[in-house]
């Protein structure tokens, strides 16, 4: 296994890793809408999850990785009333592949977030 980490996303705020690669698999960790700097984005929904999906994106290119290449997504969401907005920019980035996906209503989300996705991804 190897660890995989970049500036180009918030550092790991606990005993954990931005993303392992297991075979030819990545997995990340849960990307909350912070920036690189550690700083939690200003606005709504949107912008949160236009955050996490570039955070997403940092690391799966870290790792030799692509949107193109997930295979597997997790969406944790504090109000399911949200879904609409995530989905959207969600779309934005998935466009021509669309990788399997689970979406979950949570009580809260670290530093109080409105949205955490994690993913899985062929590294190719």
């Amino acid at each position: 296994m190897k660890t995989v980490a970049t500036e180009h996303a918030p550092q790991a705020i606990g005993p954990y890793s931005q993303g392992v690669i297991a075979g030819s698999y990545l997995f990340t960790s849960g990307q909350i809408p912070l920036k690189a700097d550690g700083t939690l984005v200003k606005g709504g929904i949107k912008e949160q999850t236009h955050q996490v999906l570039q955070n997403l994106q940092a690391v799966l290119e870290e790792a030799g990785a692509s949107f193109d290449t997930v295979v597997k997504t997790t969406v944790f969401i504090k109000d399911m009333n949200d879904f609409a907005d995530v989905n959207e920019v969600y779309g934005s980035y998935f466009t021509a592949h669309k990788p399997a996906r689970s979406c979950v209503e949570v009580a809260r989300l670290p530093k109080d977030a409105g949205v955490e996705i994690e993913v899985t991804a062929l590294i190719p």
